[in-house]
């Protein structure tokens, strides 16, 4: 609470200072179980690594974060959310959703022609570490699981 005594210094909302580089920042984004949503996840992925000069890590960030989002589309009839933290030097995207199922670390390879099944195996060799954990059920709200990625600046 401002009193007289207390110095009145107007946020510069023109030019509020950007978090610096090696500081943790983190965004969420929510979105409905629609075909559209990896998308929307890819684009708003792009902005904010762009917006904070993280543009080395991009193309990774948006591949696999496009695999987990349309996983999440294609086997959950729930919403799902897609979070990025960044802790300087890594960067980490989870993706929730509804189902408790957690991915196979090992999926047997798919037939050449195959227009799907190739997700874990992209996660495995692109990512520099990545894991999954169920989430129960609870005073919060439903369970469901996340899985996720880290990629590491200049890896």
């Amino acid at each position: 609470m401002r009193t007289e005594d207390t110095p009145y210094i107007p946020y510069d909302h023109q030019h509020p200072a950007p978090i610096p580089f090696a500081e943790p920042w983190q965004y969420e984004l929510a979105f409905p179980c629609d075909p559209r949503s990896p998308r929307i996840a890819r684009t708003a992925l792009r902005a904010i690594l762009n917006a904070h000069e993280l543009a080395e890590l991009s193309y990774r960030a948006e591949l696999l974060t496009s695999e987990l989002t349309t996983n999440s589309v294609r086997h959950t009839k729930g919403p799902a959310a897609v979070r990025l933290q960044w802790r300087h030097p890594v960067l980490r995207i989870s993706v929730w959703d509804m189902s408790p199922d957690l991915p196979k670390p090992y999926v047997p390879p798919v037939a050449p022609h195959a227009e799907a099944g190739r997700g874990m195996a992209i996660l495995e060799l692109v990512a520099d570490r990545w894991g999954g954990c169920a989430i129960g059920e609870g005073a919060l709200g439903p369970g469901g699981k996340t899985v996720w990625f880290e990629l590491a600046l200049g890896a």
